[in-house]
């Protein structure tokens, strides 16, 4: 259970701002032997999910603040950020799992106003796969 619950954490983690490695847990847990593979990979997505859903809210209310001093993005970026989104919409989503880009792309589609069941169905496409490949991996490897 405590497993569990790490991969967990450490998935809803890295779908934050936060440093984490969710695939070396992921990884770490599937060579142990002890744990279902299919289980690891479910909860594994289902924390990503989860964490990249509170980007999206951030996203959401990120705009009521951009005026401030200790916003994070210029007028400029953010308007780059948006027109991107627009050029690419929904589907950019697909790259949701990639690290460096996939977390500030949740973020902007919240700015954007991506509806919760849309985001949900694309985040979770990706991020679902990309578990699913890396466990595939992991197993054949074994």
């Amino acid at each position: 259970m405590i497993a569990y619950i790490v991969l967990f954490g450490s998935a809803f983690a890295a779908a934050t701002i936060l440093p984490m490695q969710s695939e070396a847990v992921l990884v770490a847990l599937l060579l142990s032997g002890a744990h279902s593979a299919s289980g690891l990979v479910i909860i594994a997505t289902v924390g990503n999910v989860l964490g990249s859903v509170v980007n999206w809210y951030l996203g959401r209310y990120l705009l009521h603040f951009r005026h401030r001093n200790w916003f994070p993005a210029s007028e400029a970026r953010l308007e780059q950020a948006q027109n991107w989104y627009r050029r690419y919409g929904r589907w950019s989503l697909l790259g949701s799992w990639v690290p460096v880009i996939g977390d500030p792309l949740t973020l902007v589609a919240g700015v954007m106003r991506e509806p919760l069941p849309t985001f949900l169905l694309f985040v979770t496409i990706a991020k679902g796969t990309r578990y699913l490949v890396l466990a595939a991996l992991t197993l054949a490897w074994l």
